[in-house]
């Protein structure tokens, strides 16, 4: 049986990973294999898959906590809660890679203009592994980043939202132009725009047999595995009305790319409820004293 992550190795891992993150928030170009190497040298005689593995790990902790991860590196649960201390020593004593964070979560978009071929920007939809990834059932057992979740926050950024939805907007004209269905094309309407936002998608669009394709955008600058954050109208609509398409819009400040969820957004993803609408008193007691 291998033996158990010394503290100063795991501190090596995260502090690594962690040098990988803020080469990614800055777009600069790093070797995920050579970082793993280095380690390699330093742990004490820890594989590449090892090595591999807890780096995943610490992507999963990261997305637990509401903090972006490094793109690559796939989540994956069943993690020391040594790793998870150790990434929340990391932040705590690095304040300037959480204020690097909250600058690119809060951070204005422009409309992406950079012509991009449809058959690149479509990508299937990520697999999460069921068996790992139980990160969506924990709970975490000290606050962390003072109870400030990122990738929340990211969901917020108005500018953002409406930039991915202008960007789905142009690529579903240029996808049904291509098809030869102009005049579908010339249909598409920015319904949250046009109608408003309460309808549970933002755009109507097309398939090609004319039948309407209900999509709500949701757009993130962060990798194809960061969570989104869907209303109870929005899940609501997505059992109850045909054609509708969730479009994740990720990696939106580089070289976005979308992958759709069609139908049941509870059949495709993972829902947690995460806030609750409270009502003073309790439907168990007869009365309260003041």
């Amino acid at each position: 049986m291998p033996e158990a992550w010394s503290p100063e190795e795991v501190a090596a891992t995260v502090a690594d990973y962690f040098v990988m993150l803020e080469h990614e928030f800055r777009g600069e170009p790093f070797n995920k294999s050579e970082h793993n190497r280095r380690l390699q040298t330093i742990l004490s005689n820890r594989s590449e898959g090892a090595i591999e593995f807890k780096h995943c790990n610490i992507s999963a902790i990261l997305i637990e906590i509401g903090f972006p991860y490094v793109d690559g590196y796939k989540p994956r649960g069943n993690y020391q809660e040594l790793l998870k201390d150790e990434v929340s020593v990391y932040l705590d004593l690095h304040a300037d890679i959480v204020a690097f964070a909250q600058a690119i979560v809060d951070a204005p978009v422009v409309d992406f203009s950079e012509p991009l071929s449809i058959d690149d920007i479509f990508v299937p939809a990520p697999s999460r592994d069921r068996t790992h990834a139980t990160y969506e059932k924990r709970e975490s057992s000290f606050p962390i980043l003072r109870n400030v979740n990122y990738l929340e926050r990211e969901a917020r950024n108005s500018s953002l939202g409406l930039a991915g939805e202008k960007f789905v907007l142009d690529v579903e004209h240029r996808r049904l132009w291509e098809l030869g269905l102009r005049s579908l094309a010339e249909r598409i309407e920015h319904v949250a725009k046009t109608q408003g936002d309460g309808l549970g998608y933002d755009i109507v669009s097309y398939d090609e047999d004319g039948r309407e394709r209900l999509i709500e955008v949701k757009t993130t600058a962060f990798g194809s595995m960061t969570p989104f954050f869907a209303s109870a109208k929005e899940v609501s609509v997505s059992d109850t009305r045909e054609g509708f398409h969730l479009y994740r819009v990720f990696k939106f400040r580089e070289t976005p790319r979308i992958f759709s969820l069609p139908g049941p957004l509870r059949e495709s993803c993972t829902l947690d409820a995460v806030q609750f609408r409270v009502k003073p008193g309790s439907e168990y007691t007869s009365s309260a004293k003041p």
